[in-house]
C-alpha cells in the first residue's frame, strides 16, 4: 500500500507517457522556448509498464490515468494500453489527451483496454480556440469526441479551464453542448502550473464564478448528498438529471485531505502533489538494477513524506519549477 503520515492511501496512479504536446495553451506553456526531455531520460514502454505493474501487483493501486504533455504523441501508446489490461488485478485505464489524434486512435485504444477519456476543451469558437491553444484544430479535437463517444470511452468527459478575457462567458454554452452531444463537462479553475509562471489567482475565474454563470440558464442540484471523498470534482445533476456538471475547485476548494493520488513523470521521477517542489527518483535505481521490492519500497518511501495540502493557500507558495506538461495533469 501506498500510504502517508495523514493516513490517506493512494490507489491512483497519473502517468506521464511524455513531456511533449501539439497544442500551446496559454495556461500551460509559451509559445516557444521549452525544452524537451531527452529520449534517453523517457521511461522506455518495458520501464512505464514494470512500474505499473508494481504499483497495481505490490502497491495497491488499482486506477491507472495516462497523461502527457499529450500522450497520444507516445508511440507505441496502443500496444501499452493493451500490456496494462493484462495485469492482474487488472487496473482500471483512462486518458487525459487534448483530442487531437483520438479520431484515429480511438477505437484501437478501446480494443486494447482503455476504459474512458477525458478531453480538454475550452470553447465552443474556433477563433478562441486559437487564440488559447496557439493552434487551428479546434475541429480536430469535436472529432476526437466523437469518436471517443463511439468507441464506447464513456463517459467521456470534457475538461475546461474558464480565462478572463477569453472564454469566460461561454459556460453556459459549453454546458449546453455537452448534455447535447452526451459529454460530462467538467470546469476546472486556472491551476499555477504554466511554464511562464504568469498565474495570478486574483486574476482566475473561481468555482463560484463558474456556477453562477451556469445558474444563469440551468437549474443545479447537488448530487446525491453522499461525501465527494477523494473525486476532485464536486457534480451537480443539471435540470434534475441525468446529466451533470462538475467542478473542480483545486484552488478555492481543494480536496487534498481525501487525495488517492500518485504521480510518475515521464522522465520516471514519483510526485506526490501537483504542486510539489520536490520528486524521488525511480528510474536511477530501476536503471542500476534495484528489485521489484526494492523499487515498491522507495515508492512507499516517497508516498510517506507527502505533504497534508497543496500549500496554495500558504503566503510563500511558489509555483513548481516543471510545468504541467513535465508533470502530467
Amino acid at each position: 500500500m501506498l500510504i502517508d503520515t495523514y493516513g490517506r492511501t493512494a490507489t491512483d496512479l497519473r502517468v506521464s507517457l511524455t513531456d511533449r504536446c501539439n497544442l500551446r495553451c496559454t495556461y500551460c506553456m509559451p509559445e516557444e522556448g521549452l525544452s524537451w526531455l531527452a529520449k534517453p531520460d523517457l521511461l522506455t514502454d518495458d520501464e512505464i509498464l514494470r512500474l505499473i505493474r508494481i504499483a497495481v501487483t505490490d502497491l495497491g493501486v488499482t486506477e491507472v490515468r495516462f497523461t502527457g504533455g499529450e500522450p497520444l504523441l507516445r508511440p507505441g501508446l496502443v500496444a501499452l494500453v493493451e500490456r496494462c489490461a493484462a495485469l492482474r488485478p487488472r487496473p482500471r485505464m483512462s486518458l487525459t489527451t487534448n483530442g487531437i489524434g483520438l479520431a484515429r486512435t480511438a477505437q484501437a485504444l478501446a480494443d486494447a483496454g482503455l476504459d474512458r477519456v477525458n478531453v480538454s476543451l475550452d470553447t465552443l469558437r474556433p477563433d478562441v480556440f486559437h487564440t488559447l491553444t496557439r493552434r487551428k484544430r479546434h475541429q480536430d479535437v469535436l472529432d476526437g469526441l466523437a469518436a471517443a463517444r463511439a468507441a464506447g470511452l464513456t463517459p467521456v468527459k470534457v475538461n475546461t479551464v474558464l480565462m478572463p478575457g477569453f472564454n469566460d462567458d461561454e459556460a453556459p454554452d459549453l454546458l449546453a453542448w455537452a448534455v447535447g452531444n452526451g459529454y460530462e463537462l467538467r470546469f476546472i479553475e486556472q491551476m499555477p502550473l504554466d511554464a511562464q509562471h504568469g498565474w495570478k489567482r486574483d486574476g482566475m475565474i473561481t468555482a463560484e464564478d463558474i456556477l453562477a454563470s451556469l445558474r444563469t440558464r440551468f437549474e443545479l442540484t447537488p448530487e446525491g448528498g453522499t461525501e465527494r471523498g477523494s473525486a476532485p470534482a464536486e457534480r451537480w445533476r443539471v435540470d434534475g438529471g441525468p446529466a451533470r456538471v462538475g467542478v473542480i475547485a483545486s484552488v478555492t476548494r481543494p480536496f487534498c485531505a481525501a487525495c488517492d493520488r500518485t504521480r510518475l513523470t515521464a522522465d520516471g521521477q514519483v510526485r506526490t502533489c501537483l504542486f510539489a517542489r520536490e520528486e524521488s527518483d525511480l528510474r536511477g535505481a530501476l536503471r542500476s538494477g534495484a528489485t521489484d521490492e526494492e523499487m515498491a519500497a522507495l515508492w512507499r518511501r516517497a508516498m510517506w513524506g507527502k505533504k497534508a495540502g497543496s500549500g496554495l493557500d500558504d503566503p510563500e507558495f511558489l509555483q513548481p519549477q516543471r510545468p504541467m506538461s513535465a508533470i502530467g495533469g
